[in-house]
């Protein structure tokens, strides 16, 4: 076991609620693999204590540290240094420190992608059906645009932040066209949608039983469909067990966390870390391994 001394390198997550996350996982699992003095801890911070913690983290020599919900896009006012992707995605998952305050950056997108591209798709043919329009369907609409898909479909409840959420991306000059949709027209939408994401919260633990499309929406998802849940714990969610059951090929938020995961770490460490012994970690942790 690592010995945790008064040079150890402190690494962690923020986000509120915390104590689901699988990040202090895979990130120590690297760590003892690597040979390198740090440690990754879980900080719950709420809202209103962000700014504080951050200034905190500084006093304290934190190295670097993940954000996840409801951080990323609140915490962009508190960098010196923003990255091009971060800029364009509007939220920051990674921040490190530099000598002129905390840099960030997001790794989401690239996260997000990498499971989607070892699929045979013609991106440029798909449509893509997202839940919600917080910081996590951001990284999602540049992932797609990445991809190459041409039109985005964009699904909420408050038709003011939906509103927003397209205003948003006005300046961003993105190749892609995002279509806002109320809730109400899902059985319009997802018989076309070749992709359907879940970047909402709805399934996370600990609401386990809940899924963001009931059972009437779900038979609506074409068998060829993908059904990408970003939620990791449980696993499977509700959300991809109904998916299955519709005959999709279900993608969990496992192979998203473990690569804008390792893809973090090599900014904090400034070493190639290894992505299997990451992967393996969580699917341990989650009894997946058989």
């Amino acid at each position: 076991m690592q010995q945790i001394t008064g040079k150890t390198k402190l690494l962690g997550v923020i986000g509120h609620p915390i104590e689901h996350s699988l990040s202090p996982v895979m990130h120590n699992a690297a760590i003892a693999q690597m040979g390198v003095d740090y440690v990754y801890l879980p900080f719950p911070i709420k809202t209103a204590d962000l700014g504080v913690a951050i200034a905190a983290f500084a006093a304290i020599g934190v190295q670097g540290f993940s954000v996840t919900i409801p951080h990323k896009q609140a915490i962009l006012s508190l960098l010196s240094e923003v990255s091009a992707i971060a800029k364009l995605t509007g939220a920051v998952n990674t921040v490190w420190r530099t000598e002129q305050g905390w840099s960030g950056t997001n790794t989401d997108v690239e996260g997000f992608v990498a499971p989607l591209q070892a699929l045979n798709r013609d991106w440029s043919q798909t449509t893509p059906v997202i839940l919600g329009h917080g910081g996590a369907a951001r990284a999602v609409v540049v992932g797609c645009t990445q991809l190459g898909c041409n039109e985005i479909h964009i699904v909420g409840r408050n038709v003011q932040k939906l509103s927003q959420f397209q205003q948003s991306w006005m300046n961003a000059l993105l190749p892609v066209t995002i279509n806002i949709h109320r809730w109400e027209e899902l059985p319009e939408l997802l018989p076309q949608a070749d992709l359907v994401v879940n970047s909402t919260p709805v399934g996370m633990y600990p609401h386990v039983e809940q899924s963001p499309l009931d059972a009437a929406a779900m038979q609506l998802l074409r068998p060829d469909a993908i059904a990408y849940d970003l939620i990791y714990t449980p696993n499977p969610t509700q959300f991809l067990q109904q998916a299955k059951e519709q005959g999709a090929v279900a993608i969990d938020g496992l192979e998203m966390l473990v690569q804008q995961g390792a893809t973090a770490l090599k900014i904090w460490v400034e070493q190639t870390p290894p992505v299997d012994i990451m992967r393996r970690s969580l699917q341990q942790h989650l009894g997946l391994l058989t």
